[in-house]
């Protein structure tokens, strides 16, 4: 696993989303307008609270979209976890090529997005944890 080195915002992000939800987060990635985080396996439900009252509370106090992904050593799981809502019909690895099959052309345009945004975004994500070549949808 590659080193993931955070700034003094990320840091504030991180302390101020684990107080706020009793969460652990693995990672924070910030865009323009939103921060993505990757929580630990098994703690989305906390993260989340209940009717999603946590994520509520993060949003107001950092004034930014949330999003959370759970994280997994399984790169086919934490892709689907990724890109979900959308759900891959198969996610195969190989030779460090790993490709995503949609059940429509919907879904396949969902993940790779206006101006191929979107995939771009999971691969650079992908890459901060797993030794991958790219992340293609087939």
């Amino acid at each position: 696993m590659k080193r993931i080195k955070f700034n003094a915002d990320i840091i504030q992000y991180i302390s101020i989303f684990e107080s706020l939800t009793n969460s652990k987060v693995k990672d924070c990635i910030v865009n323009d307008d939103s921060i993505l985080f990757v929580i630990e396996e098994n703690d989305m439900g906390r993260a989340i609270g209940k009717g999603g009252s946590n994520i509520k509370r993060v949003e107001a106090m950092l004034k930014k979209n949330i999003r959370l992904v759970e994280f997994s050593n399984d790169i086919a799981r934490f892709l689907q976890n990724l890109i979900y809502p959308v759900e891959a019909k198969e996610i195969k690895n190989e030779n460090g090529i790993v490709s995503i099959y949609c059940f429509d052309m919907k879904s396949k345009g969902k993940i790779i997005g206006r101006d191929r945004h979107n995939i771009k975004w999971i691969n650079d994500v992908v890459k901060r944890y797993f030794e991958v070549e790219e992340v293609k949808v087939a």
